[in-house]
């Protein structure tokens, strides 16, 4: 498709929903919202421009229109609030983080320490591309950046030690380290509250929508009982359903340890990283017992790495991905706000509502957590999924069920977010970079997807039956 059609058919989608009769019981100005917020979502599905800019553009769009607050002054501070939102901040500074693991080279240590100790086996390699992931990714919200840019480059090189390439014996030991690599990392993604960025969105649409607090420690502690057996199961699980042709990897250590060898001893920047990592998870997990807010402990952690010269000031205004992610949530945010604010999610949360009304609220609860994460072989994006869906299934859950139960059908909501980055070549950041390897067909991946999904998903289940 080219781009010229990719920004036609969002505009299309605008225009040809706003012309659309009214439906009864919504106000005007929230069906030309929806039809705004619905052109948003399509365009940050085909993404004919930054996201950022579709965001903003249409925060902007219903701003200058009228479409949210009764004056100009309202419009104008509902299409700032998203700037003012504490977890797009705790975003922002967590990119930084990131940053810091990759300039001072410690991700890029930790994945080839645990290649050289565990890698003998091609198993040892799978749970050493994983533990690599799982060590990172509470201090890394950007799993593209965590799986794509850390691990990607180190666990690429394995494979083609052995001629196994895409176009030569892809099933000797590549499919496997591709598959292992991008399932740890959906698992990882949902593990951590700082391990995905949507996620962090994801809390931030939970409190607006519902009134509920997520807490880093709270996700961990409630998630951690599926989550970590996942995690643990993930190589093993892959070396039985998509086992590699090849079982040992004896050059791999020793290739690992030559790479430790050119980086040299382990640097000041390193250690420091490792400090100033572990103070932020510190802060993030105790943060309520010690009453430091999360995005407070974030931005101050990211104060130590600038003025300990871990990343430079330069590094901080010059990184586009973080500016960009703020301005892309921030107005996404406001998006969503706006969605509430227009009466729109209430009128479509009764109109669903009426389909489940009668079941038991166990079945309404898991009916929702089961057809939340199927609805992502629609998307193309996690955070348009998010912005899109995860309002409107809270206000659902809200008409339907009794008000203790709200909490933990949250929780298992915005916990399936990493997960469902499974189900398809497109999911998540990092499924086109390991697809675009080659080791895996598009056939195969739609079906490991499908197979490593349904297990997921069935932890999901069997989470939601235990809380709920």
């Amino acid at each position: 498709m080219s781009n010229s059609m990719r920004m036609i058919i969002p505009i299309a989608v605008v225009v040809i929903v706003a012309l659309l009769p009214t439906p009864e019981g919504l106000a005007v100005n929230a069906h030309y919202f929806f039809a705004v917020f619905l052109g948003v979502i399509v365009g940050l599905i085909l993404e004919p421009i930054p996201p950022a800019l579709i965001g903003l553009t249409g925060v902007a769009f219903c701003a200058t229109f009228g479409l949210v607050g009764d004056s100009a002054k309202a419009a104008r501070s509902w299409a700032l609030s998203g700037f003012s939102n504490g977890v797009i901040w705790l975003i922002f500074a967590a990119f930084m983080f990131a940053l810091g693991y990759k300039k001072s080279g410690l991700g890029k240590r930790i994945a080839l320490m645990l290649v050289k100790k565990l890698g003998k086996t091609t198993l040892g390699l799978g749970y050493a591309v994983a533990f690599a992931d799982g060590i990172l990714s509470p201090f890394m919200p950007s799993n593209t950046a965590r799986s794509a840019g850390t691990i990607f480059p180190i666990a690429i090189n394995i494979p083609q030690m052995f001629n196994s390439t895409p176009d030569n014996e892809p099933r000797k030991i590549g499919s496997y380290i591709s598959w292992v690599a991008i399932a740890a990392t959906t698992v990882t993604s949902s593990m951590f509250l700082t391990a995905l960025a949507p996620n962090l969105l994801a809390v931030s649409l939970v409190e607006k929508n519902a009134g509920i607090v997520i807490e880093w420690g709270q996700w961990f502690g409630t998630l951690a009982v599926i989550m970590i057996p996942l995690f643990l199961l993930v190589p093993l699980l892959t070396y039985i359903v998509y086992p590699p042709e090849q079982k040992t990897s004896p050059e791999a250590p020793a290739w690992a340890a030559a790479e430790l060898e050119k980086m040299g001893s382990i640097t000041k920047k390193e250690i420091l990283m490792l400090c100033f990592g572990i103070l932020a998870l510190v802060m993030w997990i105790f943060g309520k017992q010690i009453g430091v807010n999360g995005t407070t402990a974030a931005i101050a952690v990211l104060c130590l790495l600038v003025l300990s010269n871990v990343i430079t000031w330069e590094d901080v205004i010059t990184n586009k991905g973080a500016f960009n992610v703020l301005i892309w949530f921030a107005t996404l945010v406001a998006m969503a706000a706006g969605l509430k604010k227009v009466g729109f999610l209430k009128w479509a949360a009764g109109l669903i509502s009426g389909g489940l009304v009668g079941m038991d609220p166990t079945t309404i609860a898991i009916v929702l957590i089961v057809l939340f994460f199927l609805f992502h072989y629609l998307f193309a994006s996690v955070t348009a999924h998010t912005v899109a869906l995860l309002p409107l299934f809270l206000g659902v859950a809200a008409n339907l069920l009794p008000e203790p139960m709200m909490q933990p059908l949250a929780l298992l909501l915005v916990g399936s977010l990493g997960l469902m980055g499974i189900l398809t070549p497109y999911a998540t950041g990092p499924s086109p970079i390991w697809y675009g390897a080659g080791y895996i067909s598009q056939a195969k991946w739609w079906l490991l997807g499908a197979i490593f999904g349904a297990i997921y998903l069935a932890a999901l289940v069997f989470l939601g039956f235990i809380l709920l």
